[in-house]
């Protein structure tokens, strides 16, 4: 199925599920949290959890899937070309969140559901630009 010379890439992307998977968690226990202790509503719960799941799969990302390729770009500027080149993952992620929960009173009942459909929906894309503009090995491209 897949050559040796896609081995490292597979690696990779498995690795990036993993992280991705911690993010759901972080991302879900921040929007409940957000919505149950400071009484965000389920939009602005979801805008402040989706930052932390974002900062957390970066941080994740860059000392374990993309280690090898991280180059020397500084950590804040890396942070923020990782932000940047997600908003591509961000808004498949949050519009398939947002119709979700405001089409399907189960899953505005249950946001988990909304936040677990938005990763998925987001995760080739985010992989994609993150491995190509955010911890690209080559000099000068974000790495």
């Amino acid at each position: 199925m897949f050559g040796p010379d896609q081995a490292p890439l597979v690696r990779e992307f498995l690795r990036f599920g993993v992280v991705g998977t911690i993010g759901f968690l972080v991302d879900t226990a921040v929007l409940y949290a957000a919505i149950g202790l400071a009484g965000a509503g389920l939009y602005a719960g979801r805008a402040l959890s989706y930052l932390a799941a974002a900062t957390t799969t970066w941080a994740l990302n860059r000392h374990w899937t993309f280690r090898h390729r991280r180059g020397s770009a500084h950590p804040a500027r890396q942070w923020i070309a990782f932000l940047v080149v997600n908003l591509f993952g961000f808004a498949s992620n949050y519009g398939t969140y947002a119709a979700l929960v405001s089409l399907s009173p189960f899953c505005a009942q249950h946001p988990v559901i909304g936040v677990a459909a938005g990763a998925v929906a987001g995760m080739a894309w985010n992989f994609s630009l993150s491995r190509r503009f955010v911890f690209s090995p080559r000099p000068g491209r974000g790495s």
